[in-house]
């Protein structure tokens, strides 16, 4: 496993999102305190989930609708029906990294 940097903590704001120019991208959310890592290509269209809509601990796609869980990858809305791989986030000081194999 290797741990890479995404930003520093004061660098994504609550209810925002960054995205990680990695193949495959991984999108990073901030809900409150808490932080989550997700693939960041919609699994029903290549749309960028980074680029969606926040709500609580949910994200949905901004090309068609499909709504997913942000701590487990589970689809809640089609059209999407295959869930997102989900990443491990670490805080270290005021850095955040994700934790990819």
């Amino acid at each position: 496993m290797a741990l890479i940097r995404v930003c520093g903590l004061d660098e994504l704001a609550d209810g925002a999102a960054i995205k990680l120019e990695r193949t495959p991208p991984i999108a990073m959310f901030r809900v409150g305190d808490k932080y989550y890592a997700v693939d960041d290509t919609c699994t029903h269209a290549q749309s960028s989930l980074s680029e969606g809509y926040i709500e609580g601990d949910a994200v949905e796609c901004a090309f068609h609708g499909a709504r997913f869980c942000l701590r487990t990858g589970k689809v809640l809305m089609l059209p999407a029906s295959k869930p997102l791989r989900t990443y491990p986030v670490k805080v270290e000081g005021n850095e955040i990294f994700v934790e990819i194999e």
